[in-house]
């Protein structure tokens, strides 16, 4: 979900491959992330990275020293693991998080133990971070397959929150909690149930194309 962005770690001396959907950041020294994406086997980017190589460039390179680590990602997302499906800052202090409620679905163990790491969290400051849970969409399914559908997936503009919805139950839910959260911003929701067969929503079709 969008194009790799390469920087240069003075350490190892070789590129990181880094999508726009790998991280989330709040601008103030905290960085989110997950490990399926960035440290699992599964089409892995960087092979000389280990946990440790990627906070000290974070650091260096992205002026975020605390990098919290998510575990898995949603079913059906063909980026393995990209943050910007699960969790996302709001505020400096405050994450957005999405839940599964039903115990039956694939969604639903990991994301409560993200939900679980992000409760044992610490945001730069030492501080515990303030987390709005929002419920995932009932699943999107086209011919067959799990679509990585996800509230998470809205892009903050001037002025307005672009918010995907899928025409399911919970689009009011999150409709309703983005609002409470963005005061000062329009929410716009988006269908996205036909743009989500592309395996991506709003944030993702606003990362920069290669020339």
């Amino acid at each position: 979900m969008g194009p790799p962005r390469q920087i240069q770690p003075a350490s190892a001396g070789q590129r990181i491959v880094l999508e726009g959907g790998s991280i989330d950041v709040n601008g103030v020294g905290t960085i989110l992330t997950t490990e399926e994406c960035l440290l699992s086997k599964i089409q892995e980017r960087n092979p000389h990275m280990t946990r440790v190589h990627y906070e000290k460039a974070f650091a260096d390179y992205l002026g975020a020293p605390n990098t919290i680590w998510l575990g898995r990602g949603i079913a059906g997302d063909d980026t393995h693991g990209h943050v910007d499906d699960l969790s996302r800052f709001v505020a400096r202090n405050t994450v957005v998080t999405m839940v599964e409620p039903n115990t039956k679905d694939a969604n639903h163990a990991p994301l409560q133990a993200n939900l679980r790491r992000l409760q044992a969290a610490r945001d730069q400051d030492g501080r515990q971070l303030n987390i709005v849970e929002i419920p995932m969409p009932q699943p999107v399914v086209f011919e067959g397959r799990r679509l990585p559908a996800s509230y998470a997936n809205f892009y903050i503009a001037n002025g307005v929150v672009l918010a995907p919805v899928f025409n399911r139950p919970n689009d009011r839910i999150a409709l309703n909690t983005l609002a409470q959260i963005f005061r000062d911003r329009e929410i716009v929701p988006i269908y996205s149930g036909d743009f989500i067969w592309g395996l991506g929503a709003m944030h993702c079709m606003t990362q920069q194309q290669p020339g």
